[in-house]
C-alpha cells in the first residue's frame, strides 16, 4: 500500500480492500482452520474481487497518473484472476508451485518499490512474497506444512491490507508504536 491510503486515495482503498478480502479468504482456506474450506473454494472470489475488481482499480489508478498503484494492482489483478479462473484445472503440483514462485518474484518487486511506506505498505506486498514463496515450495516438495503456514502468512497478509483501507476510510491510526506530537511516549 502506498501514502495514497494514508491520504484517503479512493482508488487505493478500493484497491487495498479487494486485496485484503482475496487474501483473508484465499489464506484462511489454507490454512483448514475452517472445516470443509479450502483456499480453493476462494476462486470465485479471487476471480471477481481480487482479479476483475482489483484490475480495474489497477487502471483507474494509472488513469489518474499513479503509475505505482497502478502497476500494483493491474499486475495483483492479473494474478487473481489468473489464480481463480485456473484453480481445480488439473495442473500439476510442480506448475502450481513454478506459478506460485514465479507470481512471488512480482509481491518481491512490489514489496521493493514499496520501500518506505512503511506497515501497512511494503508489508502487505512483503507478507504476499513470503506466502506465495513457501506455498510454491511446498507445492513443489509436496509438504502440506508449507503451504498451510503460507495459508497463515497470506491471511495475516490480508488482515493488514483490511485494516490499511478500513483505517483510511474510518480515520483511525496508520501507524504502530508512534507517539502523537507533543505526548509524551509510552515507556
Amino acid at each position: 500500500m502506498d501514502n495514497d491510503v494514508a491520504a484517503g486515495n479512493t482508488t487505493s482503498m478500493l484497491g487495498q480492500l479487494a486485496l485484503g478480502l482475496t487474501l483473508l479468504a484465499f489464506g484462511l482456506g489454507g490454512t483448514g482452520v475452517i472445516d470443509n474450506v479450502a483456499a480453493s473454494d476462494a476462486a470465485a472470489l479471487a476471480t471477481w474481487v481480487g482479479g476483475v475488481a482489483l484490475f480495474l482499480a489497477g487502471l483507474l489508478a494509472l488513469h489518474a497518473g499513479n503509475g505505482g498503484t497502478g502497476t500494483a494492482y493491474a499486475a495483483l489483478g492479473a494474478f487473481w484472476f489468473t489464480w481463480g479462473t485456473g484453480v481445480g484445472g488439473g495442473a500439476s503440483a510442480e506448475a502450481t508451485g513454478l506459478f506460485l514462485l514465479l507470481w512471488a518474484l512480482l509481491a518481491l518487486t512490489l514489496t521493493l518499490a514499496a520501500s518506505g511506506s512503511g506497515l501497512f505498505g511494503q508489508g502487505v506486498y512483503g507478507l504476499l512474497f513470503v506466502a506465495l514463496l513457501l506455498l510454491g515450495i511446498g507445492a513443489l516438495a509436496g509438504n502440506g506444512g508449507l503451504a498451510k503456514a503460507g495459508g497463515w502468512v497470506a491471511a495475516v497478509a490480508g488482515l493488514a491490507a483490511w485494516y490499511g483501507a478500513t483505517a483510511a476510510v474510518a480515520h483511525w491510526p496508520m501507524s504502530l508504536g508512534r507517539a502523537r506530537r507533543g505526548a509524551p511516549a509510552a515507556g
